[in-house]
């Protein structure tokens, strides 16, 4: 590829079309985390900057949960009465004071931002596919064909760390195959924990077949070296070139990690950007890695003191859903994390705190395929794929609700039972609560219509805030302090908020399902699992999911706030920024 080609995406006409649909966003999220107050102007609405100079006007449908429903072609944007071009790096800066932005953190958010809308750019080159074609492809095409990423978060495929080279290598929308590093890493500094049932030897024969095993074996012995000394560690080739290679160059020199080559296998990027398929050997387990790249809040690292317990976690929770009735009944299962591996490097352990990037840098986990458990005629789609909408406005979930020629509110029903009742079952009976975003739920489909939800990303994402419940000591950590008034807001704001509202609003703009009719459902199978339940009455009156109103939990306002760590892992309920209240949509019914 020569240099020109490597930013043929970056055209006027399409960083247009990125910045008016960035900008739409901006407006939509900032105002529904009432950072920004859109005040009634003729047809529509305006929004001027900390000036007041500038004004932004659009036409917008208001919504449940205080969602704006803004027509990205109607935005303008107007200084002193001169028409201005959309730009979202502009308004960022027009409005710092008014988003809280210090001068510490606004650049790098509009890095962040720049970078998301070049990934925009990209988007917009590939070839156009209707959500009605979409839905009858397979579970890598819809997960590499998803356009947006995170719902509520406005810079959010941020991936700063990766030049543009490595974005055409390793984004998850660009469908490249990758190959992984391997690393040799010796056991004085590496420790591999596995779930019942795992053994290291056989388990890395099956994950890197037989040809590469005795060829990575063979660079050892070359060296010199004993094979029985070290471990094996699965990791990106970023993260090899930009960050191992250089801040471990000392243990690569020691030979405590010894570079063996790529693996036989070809692997694609997930939407979670760190997180690699199978292609080559479906029905082998994911490989999670670390990747020290800022993406929406956070280093995506991977931590090796995490690391040690995240096989026993996996394994109490599968056994947890395993052996619950209800779960059983709703077909949810896990896809569990079976082993994992991390390196410490011990100089940079003595030189940082334990939330450390430097910490981050080395480890690797094995989650399972779901390809092994489809039936007859099932097919897998991340559910982060509801939300999607194509070029012509149509969305995913439109698609699939005609191609089951189901009533829409029979489709939302069903999609409901496998996807939010286990939600609530974990929460009411065990005080459990995990992070059931698009992207850490995989959904099971035939003929359009969801069957079952399976559940990803356990040891990271779950949490306990019972705290009585009873747990083995090497699960202890998953128990966190939540305050009462906050500890439904893992249903209200992460179901209802970050992904409802979206859905919810998508259907009713197709005229598939009114809202009414969608929040009625909810409140139904709601309704239909309390009565399921009689022995939860007094959990359920504890924490009202009827409640009137609910507070609002706003994620934006965590990145403008600081966007390299947005929580405090040691303390997540407390970098919650509750701004004010939200209708409860199924407090009517």
């Amino acid at each position: 590829m020569s240099l020109a080609d490597s930013v043929a995406h970056l055209s006027p006409e399409r960083w247009d079309t990125a910045n008016r649909l960035l900008v739409r966003k901006a407006l939509a999220e900032f105002a529904h985390e009432r950072l920004i107050t859109p005040e009634p102007d003729g047809d529509g609405y305006v929004v001027r900057s900390d000036d007041g100079r500038t004004a932004y006007r659009f036409a917008a449908v208001r919504r449940g949960l205080d969602h704006w429903e803004i027509d990205a072609g109607s935005v303008t944007r107007r200084r002193e009465g001169t028409e201005l071009p959309l730009d979202a790096l502009d308004f960022c800066v027009e409005l710092r004071r008014t988003l809280g932005l210090s001068d510490e953190i606004l650049p790098v958010y509009l890095e962040e931002i720049s970078s998301t809308l070049s990934g925009t750019c990209y988007k917009l080159t590939k070839p156009r596919v209707t959500s009605a074609e979409l839905a009858g492809s397979g579970f890598q095409a819809i997960e590499t064909g998803m356009t947006e990423g995170h719902p509520c978060f406005v810079a959010n495929n941020g991936r700063l760390g990766f030049g543009v080279h490595e974005y055409l290598s390793y984004a998850p929308e660009t469908a490249s195959p990758v190959r992984l590093v391997w690393l040799a890493a010796h056991r004085s500094r590496a420790a591999f924990t596995a779930g019942v049932g795992v053994e290291y030897e056989s388990f890395l024969r099956e994950e890197l077949g037989e040809a590469a095993l005795g060829r990575f074996r063979a660079t050892l012995t070359g060296q010199g070296l004993d094979p029985a000394d070290y471990l094996f560690i699965p990791v990106h080739p970023w993260q090899w070139w930009n960050k191992l290679s250089v801040t471990f160059a000392a243990e690569v020199a020691r030979r405590h990690l010894v570079c063996l080559g790529e693996g036989d296998d070809e692997y694609l990027a997930q939407q979670s950007i760190r997180t690699f398929f199978n292609t080559s050997a479906p029905h082998r387990h994911y490989v999670k890695t670390a990747l020290s790249v800022l993406n929406m809040g956070f280093m995506r690292g991977l931590s090796a003191a995490y690391m040690e317990a995240t096989p026993a976690i996996n394994d109490w929770l599968a056994r947890l859903v395993g052996n619950d009735p209800v779960l059983k009944a709703t077909g949810l299962s896990v896809i569990r994390e079976r082993a994992a591996v991390g390196y410490r490097h011990l100089e940079y352990e003595k030189a940082t705190g334990r939330h450390s990037p430097y910490r981050k840098m080395l480890a690797a986990l094995w989650r399972e395929s779901p390809v092994p458990s489809l039936g007859e005629g099932e097919s897998l789609a991340t559910m982060a794929s509801l939300l999607h909408v194509d070029h012509e406005g149509a969305s995913f979930a439109g698609a699939l609700i005609e191609r089951s020629r189901l009533a829409p509110a029979e489709w939302l029903r069903r999609y409901l039972r496998a996807y939010y009742i286990p939600l609530l079952h974990s929460f009411y009976a065990y005080g459990l609560a995990y992070m059931p975003h698009g992207e850490n739920v995989i959904l099971v489909l035939a003929d359009g219509e969801v069957r079952r939800a399976i559940y990803k990303d356990i040891a990271e994402e779950i949490v306990v805030m019972d705290p009585d419940a009873v747990l083995p000591p090497e699960v202890a950590r998953i128990r966190a302090e939540v305050p009462e008034d906050q500890k439904l807001l893992s249903i209200f704001t992460d179901v209802f908020d970050c992904f409802f509202r979206f859905l919810a609003a998508h259907l009713a703009a197709e005229g598939v399902l009114t809202e009414d009719g969608f929040w009625r459902t909810v409140a139904e199978v709601t309704r239909e699992y309390q009565e399921s339940v009689p022995e939860l009455a007094d959990r359920f009156r504890r924490y009202d999911i009827f409640a009137p109103r609910f507070a609002l939990s706003c994620l934006n306002r965590l990145q403008l706030r600081d966007n390299r760590q947005m929580v405090d892992l040691a303390d997540p309920s407390g970098a919650l920024q509750l701004v004010g209240e939200l209708d409860n949509p199924i407090a009517g019914f």
